[in-house]
């Protein structure tokens, strides 16, 4: 069986104090020396791809010379949060007390309206990693979502979602995560070059 290294890269920060899933939301990438700590700090031959959402893809783009790009995609998409997207967390607990806090302390099927749980963004996303670790590429360097890297702590970790979720998860940080013989690693979690 191969080794495959993921670098995790969460996008730059979009300075929300909502809920943001799908929304189409950009990066604040105006800190250029902590990119270039970033470029750096990530293995040169990697390849690199992203998620579809605007703020991924532009991260990825500024960290992207000298790596193999790979089509953005949108199965690296964050959670979708539905109605509750674009909404502050005060105002979810306000409107569904019961289903918003299930959905932060019962990870699993549980959904807001109109989106999705925990379990729906592992049946997108397994797949897609997967297909990436079964790829030629040893080293591959994905732009991606808390949520998203969140649920890649939880495999490698294999502990539950609820305490994959108690991870921090800043924005241009990395968390790597090796795949191989003996099975799934997290070296690092949350570095910020």
């Amino acid at each position: 069986m191969k080794i495959t290294r993921f670098w995790w890269v969460r996008h730059g920060p979009t300075h929300e104090k909502v809920f943001t899933g799908w929304r189409d939301v950009a990066a604040d990438l105006s800190d250029t020396d902590k990119i270039a700590r970033l470029h750096t700090y990530l293995p040169r031959n990697a390849a690199l791809v992203s998620s579809d959402l605007i703020r991924a893809r532009s991260t990825a783009d500024v960290i992207g010379l000298g790596r193999t790009r790979l089509p953005h995609d949108p199965d690296l998409r964050e959670l979708d949060f539905g109605v509750w997207d674009g909404l502050h967390f005060s105002k979810v607990a306000d409107m569904h007390p019961e289903l918003s806090r299930a959905y932060w302390e019962t990870p699993g099927d549980v959904k807001p309206p109109e989106g999705e749980s925990w379990n729906d963004l592992h049946a997108r996303l397994t797949p897609k990693v997967d297909a990436l670790h079964d790829s030629e590429h040893v080293d591959v360097v994905i732009v991606a979502h808390m949520g998203v890297i969140m649920s890649q702590i939880e495999r490698a970790l294999g502990v539950t979602p609820y305490a994959a979720m108690s991870h921090q998860i800043e924005p241009l940080s990395v968390t790597r995560i090796d795949i191989g013989p003996t099975g799934w690693r997290a070296d690092v979690i949350n570095h910020q070059p």
